[in-house]
């Protein structure tokens, strides 16, 4: 049975994966808050942004590595501090670095682990309000696809670029059916995502099924980002 390993995954995506992956491998959830886990997935008290991942007690070998925290601070770029920006790229792109880094040796040892990452449909579409977002999810594409050029074919490192989705994150956007309808509009399908449509891209990666996928940017965006049907 193979390990896999998300860092969050106590609500939303991250939850719907580990749930999905339950049922085929050992999961493993390393997140602040355990609520809402079922009782068949491992979970590990962890704040990414503090605590040192290298210390926990991990499986010697890990399959699967599935990153969840994200922000979404939407603001007009006057209204950013550069505390603002750096807060950002913290929680999306350095705390990934450190993580990563904390593992490689678990990532290693299996026969070819499957890394996913999250960015945003807004790194390439340009978005009014998404500078500090888009820049650090632009980062964790950069990343990714270089770590999976250096690591190939060691492992496998594919990245997520959703829309708007129907999550905890997004509740300010999607607090009401108005605004649901508003935002779903703009896509070509015609409705925002949902937690479900990203974790079914994720665990296509983790799978077996997209083990000749490496490197790569899937946009799960409604087509918003490759579709003008306005």
């Amino acid at each position: 049975m193979k390990n896999i390993l998300l860092i969050g995954g106590s609500y939303g995506i991250g939850l719907e994966i580990a749930k999905q992956m339950s049922e085929t491998s050992h999961v493993i959830i390393a997140s602040r808050t355990e609520q809402n886990i079922p009782s068949n997935i491992k979970h590990i008290t962890f704040d990414v942004s503090k605590d040192d991942i290298s210390k926990l007690e991990l499986p010697d070998t890990l399959d699967g590595f599935v990153y969840c925290p994200g922000s979404m601070n939407l603001k007009p770029f006057k209204m950013l501090s550069t505390e603002a920006f750096q807060k950002d790229m913290d929680i999306n792109f350095m705390a990934l670095v450190k993580t990563v880094h904390g593992i490689l040796p678990q990532l290693k040892k299996a026969e070819q682990a499957s890394l996913v990452f999250f960015s945003t449909v807004a790194v390439k579409v340009g978005m009014p309000f998404h500078t500090s977002v888009a820049a650090a999810k632009g980062a964790i594409e950069g990343f990714a696809k270089a770590l999976a050029a250096e690591y190939a074919p060691s492992f496998r490192v594919n990245v997520i670029a959703p829309s708007l989705t129907d999550t905890p994150l997004a509740g300010k956007l999607l607090n009401n059916d108005e605004k649901k309808d508003k935002m779903g509009d703009r896509h070509p399908l015609k409705r925002v995502g949902t937690e479900t449509d990203i974790a079914n891209a994720a665990i296509f990666l983790l799978s077996e099924k997209s083990s000749w996928m490496t490197g790569q940017v899937v946009g799960v965006d409604g087509g918003i980002s490759t579709l003008n049907s306005n």
